[in-house]
């Protein structure tokens, strides 16, 4: 865990899903390789050969950005695949359920942050898969509010999934908290917007964010 700033006034802790609420090597490697296996098929591409063609262009991606990743789904539009499309992929295509279980450390971290704080997750996945995944390790009742890749149309990192988040807990941007695993994704722009941040490694590190907080 990496503490970069915590508001004085915390109202509400947004939180990232894909390993954040969870660690899983093997699903959230699934969730990528599932959508490039079906970009392969759709172009009539061997598996690895669209296995490389994303590496290479994220990696090229990297170099001209100062390092900072992208997300899969902004990826995908410069090989004309638009957002919306991946959405409709990714709501067949995910399945966290055969990948995650109930984690009873998690909901008992949760439960005593919602005494004290609004919670909401904004997420790259759309909201289906991402409240199958909630479902999946048994956390859903807390986040009654999900801003997924079909609610604004756009992957982190943007404003407006962070913004709207702030919006419907009530609280200022200056009053969040976004807690995520990747720096540029899930981080720097919210701070940028006024949010306080805090990079995990994985689900262990929410599990000690009640004693952190």
């Amino acid at each position: 865990m990496k503490i970069y700033k915590i508001p004085e006034n915390l109202k509400a802790v947004i939180f990232d899903i894909d390993s954040t609420l969870y660690t899983s090597a093997a699903y959230a490697h699934e969730q990528v390789d599932c959508q490039v296996r079906h970009f392969a098929e759709l172009r009539g591409m061997s598996h690895d050969e669209a296995r490389k063609l994303v590496s290479d262009f994220r990696h090229k991606w990297a170099q001209e950005h100062d390092g900072q990743k992208i997300s899969l789904g902004n990826l995908l539009t410069y090989f004309d695949i638009p957002i919306e499309e991946s959405i409709e992929w990714r709501k067949t295509l995910l399945e966290p359920a055969d990948f995650l279980s109930r984690d009873e450390k998690l909901i008992s971290a949760l439960t005593k942050l919602k005494s004290k704080y609004s919670m909401i997750c904004v997420t790259n996945n759309p909201v289906l898969p991402a409240r199958k995944t909630l479902e999946a390790v048994g956390v859903s009742e807390f986040f009654p509010e999900i801003i997924g890749l079909d609610t604004c149309h756009v992957s982190k990192p943007h404003e407006k999934p962070f913004l709207l988040a702030a919006e419907k807990t009530g609280a200022k941007p200056e009053e969040c908290l976004s807690v995520g695993d990747r720096y540029d994704i899930d981080l720097a722009l919210p701070m940028e917007l006024g949010m306080g941040g805090i990079l995990v490694t994985g689900v262990e590190d929410v599990w000690t964010l009640p004693e952190v907080l």
